[in-house]
């Protein structure tokens, strides 16, 4: 059986060109979250890159931090139909993390602290595209938010965003996460109310 929400109801927008069809703006930041919320400490956080090969690149929250960053403001869209105008984060570009690694991947599977996981083509997290972000407007990521650090892919359906993001797995073909494996679309382009399975 799926595991969907047919999402939050709110003030419909017409057709501004911003919001993609389908989409209520709303002007709070709606949590939804699969379990509960994990704790996850900066002294024990860490991130790490495992390519095809099973090569680990890993950072813990100093090296990270040391990272040049940058301040992307983007709109972001929920599967469950509410987007949100404009949000301010920081964090580090994926490009960043990616630099100096060899890969022959294709896919992704970013994996988090509460066992969550999302697949995505690599090509989504390359070309300034996506970030680890570990503030949201001007403040340290609160942790229903997916702090101290999430992923951030504003160009589709925000569960692709892994909250607690802890690990990014190199494929070389693609392979199901959480929501995909139970009725969610693979890609998620809310732009094309890629949504769910057959979308």
């Amino acid at each position: 059986m799926a595991i969907v929400s047919k999402g939050f109801h709110g003030k419909r927008r017409g057709n501004d060109g911003r919001t993609p069809p389908g989409q209520h703006l709303t002007t709070d930041f709606p949590v939804l979250s699969v379990g509960p919320t994990p704790r996850v400490t900066t002294d024990r956080w860490e991130f790490a890159i495992v390519t095809e090969r099973g090569e680990t690149h890993r950072w813990n929250w100093q090296q990270m931090r040391a990272l040049p960053n940058e301040k992307p403001v983007v709109d972001i869209h929920c599967v469950t139909t509410w987007s949100k105008l404009d949000t301010r984060w920081r964090g580090v570009s994926l490009d960043t993390l990616f630099d100096g690694i060899d890969t022959a991947a294709t896919h992704v599977m970013a994996s988090s602290y509460d066992g969550y996981t999302t697949n995505l083509p690599l090509t989504e997290l390359r070309g300034g595209r996506a970030w680890l972000a570990f503030e949201y407007d001007g403040a340290p990521l609160r942790p229903e938010h997916g702090g101290p650090a999430r992923l951030l892919v504003p160009h589709l359906y925000f569960w692709k965003s892994a909250k607690w993001v802890s690990t990014l797995t190199l494929m070389v073909r693609d392979e199901p996460g959480f929501w995909e494996r139970n009725g969610y679309h693979d890609y998620g382009d809310p732009w094309q109310e890629q949504r769910y399975q057959g979308d």
